[in-house]
Parts: C-alpha cells; structure tokens; sequence
C-alpha cells in the first residue's frame, strides 16, 4: 500500500509538518529541557551533542515531523512514522517529545488521533515502542487505548539497545473507541 510516510497533518491545536535539517534550532530548544528525558531510556538527550544524534537519525529516517503550535507557531515537539512492515500490515509512531508547556493540555492525545486516523487509511495496526521505565508514556499511550503486546531490546540511532514495550492498537479497535 503506497502512502506518505511525511504527509502534513493537522488538528485543532497543532500542524505536523515534515522535520527539516534547518529545524534543529527550534527542535533543540525544546528538546534542552532534561525534564522531558527523565523517564526515557537515553535520559541524557538533553544534550547537544546526544540530541544532535537524535535529530539526525530524525532527518534519515524521512518518517519525522516537527509539531507546530497552530496559535503561536511556536515549534513544541517532534514524533514519526517509522518501520513500516507490509507484510504485516503495519507502522510504527514513536520517537515522541513535547515541551513540557504542553503536558497535560490535551496536546499528545490529539497529536496521536490524528496521526491515528491517517495511518488506518492505509494499515491495520499501528505500533509503539515506549521504554520499559517511562511511565508516563506508558499511561498516555494507554489512554489512546494502545494495549501492550511485546518487550523487546530497542537500539535507537547511534545508540545502544534499550528495553521497551511494544503496544499495539489495531484499526478495528480504533473505529470502536476513538478517543
């Protein structure tokens, strides 16, 4: 099934627009915040040098987006579609941060629906790996109505594997309970 691993997507409250190199400025501001790394399996992305990594493994895997605050323009994140397996009929969302402004404002769960409602255009179940200690990820991915399904050692780009749990949410489900 052919589909744009890079599309713009939008909602109510954000723009998702493929990431660029010419975005790490405006990508590494938030991403400086060690805040946001604390419960992630590579706790010290926060760091120039580790995010500079980080984005350009971004940039290669040509499935990454910056997120845009639709009111402000101000760039407040970044997530992508990646491992996309038709044989399985299925994709990953990961890779996910937002600026700490934005937590608890409703800003993932929509980010996530309409990434969601893209993706089952095309394929029957979407995947996330989210690391085996990061609670709040593991909670907000739930309310999604993700549900987990496997642990596997995860390596991100350039670095070294890590434990993560895979959660699943097939499209028929999605349908259902659309949150």
């Amino acid at each position: 099934m052919n589909f744009s691993l890079q599309p713009v997507l939008e909602n109510d409250l954000c723009i998702l627009s493929p990431l660029e190199e010419k975005d790490f400025d405006d990508l590494y501001q938030v991403a400086s915040d060690p805040k946001i790394w604390e419960q992630h399996p590579n706790k010290d992305r926060w760091q120039k040098e580790v995010f500079q990594n980080f984005f350009e493994g971004a940039i290669k895997s040509k499935g990454a987006f910056k997120i845009i605050n639709k009111e402000t323009g101000a760039v407040i994140g970044s997530t992508r579609f990646y491992d996309f397996n038709q044989e399985e009929d299925c994709v990953f969302i990961g890779y996910t941060f937002y600026a700490v402004s934005c937590w608890g404002k409703g800003v993932n769960q929509s980010v996530k629906k309409t990434m969601l409602d893209y993706l089952f255009e095309y394929v029957s179940k979407v995947r996330f790996h989210i690391g085996a200690e990061n609670i709040r990820s593991q909670i907000a991915i739930s309310r999604v109505g993700a549900k987990k399904v496997a642990e596997e050692e995860v390596a991100y780009f350039g670095e070294k594997p890590k434990l993560n749990f895979v959660y699943q949410i097939d499209k028929k489900d999605w349908k259902t309970q659309k949150p």
